[in-house]
């Protein structure tokens, strides 16, 4: 018998060092990403924090993944705004967070988590290299010191008419010298950081670079504001955190759900768009996620709907947005070195501990620095060699791949998906029409006629049918036929009503048909297998 296990037995501590590197990298990322989807989902500023913390400290505790961090995604800007504009009112759109975690959970009982095993592969990598692309067009302003917009959203177009396009032909115009010095020595740090000489370092091994990125950052602005003030990045060059001055400004931070709504139907309508919505973009980081992991390891999708349930009811039920497992700081964190789920619970407690007691030192983070680290996640992301590797794998598997990507940049995550999805059927139903079955022909000399062996395939469905009666259409007169289902676990009925069929037409046309299969008494129609093969074999 199975014995469950305590919270602290499923921890894996033999790692400590890359999780804590992983959780440190993600949770820097995290900050300004948090205060940004908040902003733009019309919430107040610290509801994107709140979000953060949930994500890192209550679903990693219950999520069963090793590497996946959850926390406030771009994909909810669009629900959130909306259930927010809907109702009217923040405390009614808490009341929807909950019961949106409480219907992921009831979707992680119903084992609802299995959708995510129908997403094809290359569909997947298509996900996580749009996004890479849209993270390093994302940073490009912020890189050269415009920092107008801090929500770095999936969709290369944002509501508004307000874009990225836009975004980079106004950043030409608005070069800041500081953010681009602290760009450019920010990637020469990843790029040294990754030279083989250097990395055989003590200090190279045991210190990230984005770490360093972030403390250089902080301390070249820092520089520049002492001795020459008039050059150093401020506003919302910088992160910008709210700073209670009191314990009982930091409580007022918190807002509460608005029990007294649970009558509006609006709020369980919003209630369902954030679980579905949250539900699928889990799924599919989760996917994603269990993709990076170096282990190669596989999360329990249905645990983990139950883990996002919670993380949002316990989010709504504390002031938060909505969250759900995020790939970007996922994969921030496992390109640190993180393989445990010590890197969530890191990750969380830092964003926990610092918003309280340092959120000044926070708010001299440079934009520049960390559109430098996502920069780097974004190619690693979307680096040739995965190109490579999938166009290596055939036209199948490349085209639905390029289709998500390119679908994801011009218009948003889940439609992008969901256009890549319609690919990568595409190609499965051309498949399996084309090796729906195996022919060989030859000349008979025996019987001195054109004798066709067809061997069908262990699945033959409905959709094999049109590809065979075009074969029995070409066959010549006077031929041998023989169809050879003998292996196929399941012949449709439909397939084989056109073999019946064809048997009439062949004895018009002087055509000997033979049709053998395995003779079962499983056989799923109203006739037995043998009763078939009396009615068809001539």
């Amino acid at each position: 018998m199975e014995t469950k296990k305590s919270f602290l037995q499923t921890i894996d501590f033999s790692n400590l060092q890359g999780d804590f590197r992983g959780g440190a990298i993600s949770f820097l990322v995290a900050v300004p990403l948090c205060l940004g989807i908040a902003l733009a989902s019309g919430a107040p500023l610290f509801a994107g924090i709140i979000a953060g913390i949930v994500g890192g400290i209550v679903v990693g505790a219950f999520s069963r993944s090793a590497v996946s961090i959850s926390g406030p995604e771009a994909g909810l800007i669009i629900v959130t705004l909306s259930a927010i504009q809907a109702l009217g009112s923040f405390p009614a759109f808490l009341l929807a967070t909950c019961l949106a975690g409480l219907i992921q959970i009831g979707l992680g009982f119903a084992k609802a988590g299995m959708i995510s095993n129908f997403f094809p592969s290359s569909v997947i990598k298509g996900m996580l290299a749009g996004i890479g692309i849209i993270l390093i067009i994302k940073q490009l302003p912020h890189l050269v010191g415009y920092d107008a917009d801090a929500a770095e959203g999936f969709a290369l177009f944002q509501p508004g008419n307000f874009n990225i396009i836009e975004q980079l032909r106004m950043a030409l115009g608005q070069f800041r010298a500081v953010a681009i010095l602290i760009a450019v020595l920010s990637l020469g740090i990843f790029f040294l950081w990754e030279r083989p000489a250097l990395r055989q370092r003590a200090f190279v091994k045991n210190v990230p670079a984005a770490l360093v990125v972030v403390l250089l950052g902080i301390g070249i602005n820092e520089f520049f504001r002492m001795g020459f003030p008039e050059w150093a990045l401020r506003g919302n060059h910088l992160v910008q955190l709210p700073v209670p001055e009191s314990a009982a400004a930091f409580l007022n931070l918190f807002t509460f759900p608005d029990f007294s709504q649970w009558n509006n139907p609006l709020v369980y309508t919003s209630a369902v768009s954030i679980a579905l919505v949250a539900s699928l973009e889990a799924l599919l980081a989760i996917e994603a996620s269990d993709e990076l992991d170096p282990l190669k390891r596989k999360t329990p999708t249905n645990h983990e709907l139950k883990a996002q349930g919670i993380g949002n009811l316990v989010s709504g039920l504390v002031g938060g947005i909505p969250l759900t497992s995020v790939i970007v700081r996922s994969s921030v964190s496992i390109n640190a070195g993180a393989r445990t789920k010590v890197a969530a619970l890191v990750h969380g407690t830092l964003l926990l501990v610092c918003v309280v007691t340092l959120p000044t030192l926070l708010n001299k983070i440079p934009w520049a620095s960390l559109a430098a680290i996502l920069l780097v996640t974004g190619y690693k992301l979307a680096r040739i060699e995965v190109v490579k590797g999938v166009f290596a794998q055939g036209m199948s598997k490349f085209i639905p791949f390029v289709v998500t990507v390119v679908a994801i940049l011009l218009t948003d995550l889940l439609i992008g998906i969901g256009i890549g999805m319609v690919a990568g059927i595409f190609f499965i139903l051309r498949d399996h029409y084309l090796n729906a079955h195996r022919v060989r022909t030859h000349w008979d000399s025996d019987k001195d006629k054109t004798r066709i062996y067809v061997r069908l395939g262990d699945h033959v469905s409905f959709l094999s049918k049109a590809r065979l009666m075009k074969l029995l259409k070409g066959v010549p007169d006077n031929a041998i036929v023989e169809i050879d289902g003998t292996n196929s676990s399941y012949i449709d009925s439909d397939v084989v009503t056109a073999i019946q069929n064809f048997g009439g037409v062949a004895k018009q046309r002087n055509i000997q048909l033979i049709f053998r299969q395995e003779q079962r008494n499983d056989y799923p129609f109203s006739h037995s297998r043998a009763d078939i093969a009396m009615e068809v074999i001539e």
